[in-house]
């Protein structure tokens, strides 16, 4: 008799089983990073490339909206995000290298800017083009000045 007694599989059988479990769970592990690399929501999203470091399993997403601009980052187990409402953007700033580019867009308010590294140049260009565009419709219809507008001035100002 064996000394490894497999029970009722034989050695053919005990490697046919691992195979499927293990092609299985990488399966599995496809899926998960397929879905979270999808982007997170309707409109003008922009993805990090897979090929940019910290972004090769789950790259970073970036939506502008009118309202507002949102960096995803999804995890293993949930997501982070951070958002920064159009009002209180004060710059946007691209680093351009050889292929992919890094965005930083600061905030008024002194908090801290929301990074983004491993962009297509194109996606850069286009992200900042949407926030600028954003802006000035956010200032025309919200009736109060834009940043390049000084206020009411004189000693009639405080009466408007």
């Amino acid at each position: 008799m064996n000394n490894l007694d497999l029970g009722a599989f034989g050695n053919q059988d005990w490697m046919w089983w691992a195979t499927a479990v293990a092609g299985a769970a990488i399966l599995v592990w496809v899926l998960i990073v397929w879905q979270k690399g999808r982007p997170f929501s309707e409109g003008d999203v922009f993805r990090a490339s897979r090929f940019s470091s910290g972004n090769h399993l789950f790259p970073t997403q970036v939506l502008i909206s009118p309202a507002n601009v949102v960096q995803y980052t999804p995890q293993w187990i949930g997501r982070r995000e951070e958002s920064i409402h159009m009002a209180h953007v004060s710059s946007v700033k691209i680093n351009t290298g050889f292929l992919l580019s890094d965005v930083l867009i600061e905030t008024s308010g002194g908090a801290s800017p929301i990074r983004c590294h491993g962009h297509h140049k194109s996606d850069a260009v286009r992200m900042k083009t949407l926030i600028e565009q954003h802006q000035t419709a956010y200032y025309q219809t919200s009736g109060r000045p834009s940043p390049a507008e000084p206020g009411p001035v004189g000693p009639d100002a405080s009466r408007r």
